[in-house]
């Protein structure tokens, strides 16, 4: 894995974030939802099988013992390289995967009731998310980080705007 065309993106996100410093499997796992949850989504299972893989190329290196054997990662020199190498690197297209896309292409199986039922609780995510979004872009001082959580609004909104569209009978 030392070689940047193999680093994946959910290595290269990990090892963005212990940039910040030392953390566990479940602090990397929360950080990832708070900064990355609006256009890229990385589970527990993901991190804990990323972050052996990283420690056995030299990209991470195992940190202090936390409570209850949680054991921190730090970044090595290595993975920073690595990490600067796969940021210059040609992107690809980028992949939605989003369970709710999926079920509304299917959404013709369903009942009226039940597409109502679903649309409505998506709508209700997404004006959460959209809020949410909306109020990170005014806390963020980083440019970047702004550019991001306006970026989330956005696509909240668009997602509303598209369950507003369906029809549920």
């Amino acid at each position: 894995m030392g070689n940047v065309s193999e680093l994946n993106a959910t290595a290269a996100a990990l090892l963005g974030l212990l940039h910040d410093g030392p953390q566990t499997g479940g602090e990397l796992v929360s950080a990832a939802r708070e900064r990355f949850g609006a256009f890229f989504s990385v589970t527990r299972s993901q991190v804990y099988r990323e972050l052996p893989a990283l420690a056995d190329a030299g990209l991470v290196r195992l940190g202090k013992q936390g409570p209850r054997s949680s054991q921190q990662y730090q970044v090595t020199a290595a993975g920073k390289k690595a990490f600067k190498s796969w940021l210059t690197t040609e992107p690809g297209p980028d992949h939605l995967r989003s369970p709710l896309i999926l079920r509304i292409a299917h959404a013709s199986t369903l009942s009226g009731k039940q597409r109502a039922a679903l649309f409505a609780s998506a709508k209700e995510t997404y004006n959460a998310e959209q809020e949410a979004a909306k109020n990170a872009a005014k806390a963020a001082d980083d440019p970047y980080a702004k550019a991001i959580a306006d970026f989330g609004a956005a696509r909240a909104k668009a997602m509303v705007k598209l369950l507003d569209s369906l029809p549920t009978d």
